[in-house]
Formats: structure tokens, C-alpha cells, sequence
């Protein structure tokens, strides 16, 4: 089976994500409680979805990396760029459970005072997936 898509399913993914944290923290702005709720638990309905295609495109590809094909400069924020992302995506599940559990707990200022650090973390982890995906597929050189 040809599982070669699932990157761009995976950036698709990413997106969704980035854009449901917006909309959920916008939510939360307006004192939109319970649409706040259902946005940020389909944001880690999306990133879990992702998570589980990311895995399986790696045991389909025998856990190969694809090359980046730029020297230089370019090379090496691309490198920053990607060792940030990892680093701090072993974080988001963590912290998106720890947040929901707060949240549905009614633990509300345990879950505002982790929000104001989870939230960056989350969307950078999301915005910098997809411009991976762009720099390593449609952006990298032959």
C-alpha cells in the first residue's frame, strides 16, 4: 500500500490544528466556555489524529528521514527549526491532556495558567509541522 500522501494529510492536519487553537482561544477570550470546550477538544482530536499517521508513514518508510537538500544557512535554520519542533512536540500531548483535565475538572485557574504556557507550545509545534512538510516536499531542492 502507497501511504506516500500522508505527509501532505499530515500538514493538512497541522493546519486544521493551528486554526482550531485560534478559534478556541478566541473562544476562550469571549467568555465562550463551552464553544471554547468543543474547538480545543477537536484541536486534540486533530493533533492526535496526526500523531497517529505520523507514526504509521514512519514504520511504513522503515523509520527513513528525508533529506534536506540545502547547505549553508539555509541548512541550518532549517535544522533550529526542526530540533525546536521535536523537542517541544514531546510536550504537547502532555500538556493537551493536563488542560483538559483541568478544564472538564473545573479546575479553571490550574488551566489558565497552563494554557498561557501550552497554547504558544502547541501552535508553534503545529505551524512549524506544516513548514517542515514545505521545506522537506514541495520547497526542497533535488
Amino acid at each position: 500500500m502507497d501511504l506516500s500522501f500522508l505527509p501532505t494529510v499530515n500538514a493538512a492536519l497541522n493546519t486544521l490544528a493551528a486554526c482550531l487553537l485560534l478559534v478556541g482561544r478566541h473562544l476562550a477570550k469571549a467568555q465562550r466556555i463551552e464553544a471554547h470546550r468543543r474547538v480545543m477538544l477537536s484541536a486534540f482530536g486533530v493533533s492526535s489524529l496526526f500523531l497517529g499517521l505520523y507514526v504509521t508513514h514512519k514504520v511504513w518508510r522503515n523509520f527513513e528521514n528525508t533529506s534536506f537538500n540545502m547547505e549553508g544557512f539555509a541548512h541550518t535554520a532549517y535544522l533550529v527549526v526542526l530540533f525546536s519542533h521535536v523537542v517541544l512536540a514531546m510536550f504537547v500531548p502532555v500538556l493537551a491532556i493536563a488542560l483538559i483535565v483541568f478544564g472538564l475538572r473545573g479546575s479553571i485557574a490550574r488551566h489558565r495558567k497552563l494554557a498561557r504556557v501550552a497554547w504558544p507550545i502547541w501552535m508553534y509545534v503545529s505551524l512549524t509541522g506544516v513548514l517542515i512538510y514545505l521545506l522537506l516536499y514541495p520547497l526542497n531542492p533535488d
